[in-house]
């Protein structure tokens, strides 16, 4: 009997450790389920569907919950998420917003940056006076260094680059670099090339020009576009930006995706001055940000749409917004999915492209159409930012609060 007792108790406490370790997987599950944070209208009743089994409860050192908001002081308070009401899953920070409304776009633009510093984006081979071939930045620069300086002198672009080189002749130059967010200088010694010039045998790049879409803008002139940062194709990092805008485009062509070879639209982008549309402020990972310029003759009128958050998006029908045809018109999509857990900013929500006519003409989503809106149930839900590139009908978005 004694054994007998002894093995139920074994067995008691290896189904209470399997039940204890299937609670700690629900509870980490559930964690990337539900948001860090959401937004609230003020004076919304709060939505806490995140197709989870958790209920909330108001923490009690959190902010009593008033009814008025000011600009100043935005209201935050915070709930506790709770598996089946008992388990605590995590932290949700509630903050209180003033409705908003914006105007969705669709439009495409072109898009040109002058870089902050001359973009460093490979090393090169200098061939020699005497026929050596030699990399003399090798182990030195890096490719998605930033040159801002040549021996004390700032340099902006190429050109200027090549002249600060020449003029120091032979003797060591010191770069000033910028690596990520650190300064650092750097010091080597450049080569007198065949050509007679002297090299430090770096690539470069001082601008770069593409297609993107706007999003939104609003009544003050600010707008956003792309969902995600301009990037530098060879390097892969986000760009530096000195000074930016975005200038009226025709788009001349579309090369359809197929699966493993996304497609893209090709523009001509009109510069000038008359043809500029707005400036870019900024340059971030959740998109460009900047102030329209009043040329409104480029800018199609969009839709104005109350923006809505994401624990109010529903899988199911939603359109974009998209003028790759040359006029702007709203194609049929299916929401498939909505990721809150927050790991992947840009790609919070999957979307499949079900219109016929878009399916017809791009494939699905293709590159350059970045920064369509997305809107569902007559409200402003998010922005199309990548394309899976096994299947072009589908892709991810953004949640427009992130850009916002």
């Amino acid at each position: 009997m004694k054994k007998i007792s002894a093995y139920y108790r074994i067995i008691q406490n290896l189904t209470c450790m399997g039940f204890f370790f299937t609670l700690i997987f629900a509870v980490k599950s559930f964690e990337n389920a539900v948001p860090d944070e959401i937004y609230v209208r003020a004076g919304e009743t709060v939505s806490y569907d995140f197709d989870v089994p958790v209920s909330v409860v108001l923490k009690q050192d959190s902010t009593e919950v008033f009814e008025y908001l000011t600009k100043d002081s935005p209201l935050t308070y915070c709930v506790n998420c709770r598996l089946f009401g008992i388990f605590p899953v995590k932290d949700i920070t509630v903050m209180l917003v003033e409705p908003e409304t914006v105007y969705a776009s669709g439009m495409p633009v072109g898009i040109y940056a002058k870089t902050k510093g001359v973009l460093v984006i490979g090393n090169g081979e200098v061939e020699r006076v005497d026929g050596r071939e030699v990399k003399p930045s090798e182990n030195l620069v890096k490719s998605g260094d930033y040159i801002v300086s040549v021996n004390g002198m700032a340099v902006s672009e190429k050109e200027d680059l090549a002249a600060a080189v020449n003029e120091a002749g032979g003797e060591k130059d010191i770069l000033g670099i910028m690596r990520g967010e650190e300064y650092i200088e750097v010091s080597l010694d450049p080569v007198k090339s065949v050509s007679g010039k002297y090299m430090l045998g770096v690539w470069v790049r001082d601008d770069l020009a593409g297609v993107g879409t706007l999003t939104y803008y609003k009544a003050d002139g600010t707008y956003a576009a792309l969902g995600h940062a301009v990037s530098d194709s060879d390097t892969g990092t986000i760009m530096s930006m000195a000074e930016g805008y975005l200038y009226h485009t025709d788009i001349v062509g579309i090369k359809k995706g197929k699966s493993g070879t996304p497609g893209e639209l090709s523009g001509i982008i009109q510069y000038g001055d008359s043809t500029r549309i707005g400036s870019i402020m900024q340059n971030t990972g959740l998109g460009i940000h900047g102030v329209l310029n009043g040329n409104l003759k480029w800018l199609e009128t969009g839709e104005c749409y109350e923006v809505r958050y994401k624990q109010d998006i529903r899988t199911g029908s939603a359109f974009i917004v998209s003028s790759v045809s040359g006029e702007s018109k709203k194609y049929e999509v299916m929401v498939e999915s909505v990721d809150y857990s927050g790991k992947e900013e840009n790609k919070g929500i999957l979307i499949r492209v079900t219109d016929p006519e878009l399916l017809e003409l791009t494939g699905g989503i293709v590159q350059g159409m970045s920064g369509s809106p997305i809107i569902q149930d007559g409200k402003l839900i998010g922005a199309v930012t990548h394309v899976l590139v096994n299947d072009p009908t589908r892709g991810y978005g953004i949640f427009i609060e992130k850009m916002l």
